[in-house]
């Protein structure tokens, strides 16, 4: 069977980085399980921890997305949640596979763009890549539409402020991704987003897709 992404040398990198974020698996799941208190959103801990792991998106979610922005003819696409970059790829693929255009992105952590930049440039996918080391909600402040895909990538209480920041340029038609929406601490971690969603005035309609741990696909329908 003829693969999702049609090129070898991207596959062979990813095939790499997959293999680094699932041995890293198993220390991020026990950090979770044993974290103590509340959830109120990333806390400095969880930022130390998570500094030197890929927390990749799942190949299976990573190239449903591709082929969503594929079928979008997606040209402007915003990720939130880079980290090392290995769903940005996918991402940069489509878009690339679409003709030319820019994914959107920001990782707060130095380490984490360097290593990120390093696998873009690996990948010869760089100039379809515009990643911003800083801040991510004053990097989205910035960022004009029509956005044709989001991908959401992260928890907690950034999650409303980039959709009300994103909303008004989602283009009639536009596909929101989110991973890990299912069960407890997924609604917990999205209450946000779906509070977003259910309210009529943004025109969104959703599902949660049968993925590990959820994976919700939003449409922006009016």
């Amino acid at each position: 069977m003829s693969s999702v992404l049609g090129d070898e040398r991207l596959e062979a990198l990813l095939d790499e980085l997959h293999a680094r974020s699932k041995v890293q698996e198993a220390q991020t799941d026990e950090y979770w399980r044993t974290r103590t208190g509340p959830w109120n959103g990333m806390e400095a801990r969880d930022h130390a921890f998570l500094a030197d792991k890929l927390v990749a998106l799942d190949r299976d979610k990573a190239e449903f997305c591709y082929l969503v922005c594929r079928a979008l003819r997606a040209r402007r696409i915003v990720e939130v949640g880079t980290s090392f970059g290995v769903s940005t790829l996918y991402l940069a693929a489509a878009v690339r596979d679409n003709g030319g255009g820019t994914v959107i992105g920001a990782e707060y952590e130095p380490a984490k763009v360097k290593g990120a930049r390093a696998n873009f440039e690996a990948a010869g996918l760089s100039a379809f890549i515009e990643l911003h080391e800083g801040d991510l909600i004053e990097v989205l402040k910035r960022v004009e539409g029509p956005i044709d895909f989001v991908l959401f990538d992260v928890w907690g209480h950034v999650v409303r402020p980039v959709l009300d920041l994103l909303s008004p340029h989602l283009r009639p038609g536009a596909v929101i991704c989110a991973d890990n929406t299912a069960g407890a601490r997924g609604r917990e971690g999205y209450a946000p987003f779906f509070e977003a969603i259910d309210d009529p005035a943004n025109g969104l309609r959703t599902m949660t897709l049968p993925f590990e741990g959820g994976f919700e696909m939003t449409v922006k329908v009016s």
